[in-house]
């Protein structure tokens, strides 16, 4: 059994040159080495992505070209990033698309990336499972538990952020197991998290909407959630049926 104050984490973040995360690559990529004791050693470095950058993207995280044009290119660090993160349990918020996009680099050139979803802890899911922040986003969790929050989104900046988020978020668990055991699931979530009905409780969202939105390319918690809901909705409008036969009248 796997204590969770006795683990040695690794948080990673990675910054890209736009938001298609088929296409687009990396401009910096940043890792921290953790205990619930604190940051035992960090990982840092700013990456020439031989790449255009959007000017959304630099909108978010402010990294220009100027400022990526000396710095060494992919190849050069994904060795010593995939060493210095060794086989530890990696967290990451929506850790997905980090994985997504550091096996698209690695493939580029001629690497194999040996992180595994496995692995990985998503506190985007952690945080969905809590469910008492109005979003998930890193920022407002962040502001909802009162951690001192920098809006550079440099990626340093949102690891250091993330490890005090996680802290927080499995302050109610006691191993590793007990977390996997629940990542492994769907999880139902309380808020629609995007949309024109974002923000707003699944119960207050019109049938239609969810109708619709059940057969959207969403994420397994996203559609668990809409599927649930219209579940209950089911099961509510047979319930009055039932016990109102004139309701349909």
């Amino acid at each position: 059994m796997g204590l969770l104050k006795e683990t040695e984490f690794v948080c990673l973040d990675c910054e890209f040159t736009g938001l298609d995360l088929a296409t687009d690559r990396i401009i910096e990529i940043a890792a921290a080495r953790f205990t619930f004791g604190g940051i035992i050693e960090e990982f840092d470095q700013l990456i020439n992505p031989q790449h255009p950058i959007s000017v959304e993207s630099q909108q978010i995280h402010h990294i220009s070209e100027e400022m990526v044009k000396d710095a060494p290119t992919i190849d050069a660090v994904l060795s010593d990033f995939f060493r210095f993160i060794g086989n530890r349990k990696i967290v990451g918020h929506m850790i997905s698309g980090d994985l997504i996009i550091l096996n698209h680099e690695a493939k580029r050139v001629g690497m194999v990336c040996p992180l595994k979803p496995e692995n990985c802890i998503d506190t985007l899911r952690l945080a969905r499972h809590y469910g008492d922040s109005p979003n998930n986003s890193l920022g407002t969790l962040a502001q909802h538990f009162n951690v001192r929050y920098t809006k550079t989104h440099r990626a340093l900046d949102d690891v250091h952020i993330n490890i005090t988020v996680f802290k927080r978020l499995v302050e109610r668990y006691k191993t590793i197991e007990d977390i996997v055991q629940i990542l492994q699931k769907p999880i139902e979530m309380k808020y629609m998290p995007l949309g024109k009905h974002k923000g707003r409780p699944f119960s207050e969202i019109p049938l239609a909407y969810l109708q619709w939105a059940a057969h959207m390319d969403f994420d397994q918690d996203l559609l668990y959630s809409i599927r649930k809901e219209l579940g209950k909705r089911k099961k509510g409008k047979s319930f009055a049926q039932h016990t109102n036969p004139f309701l349909e009248l």
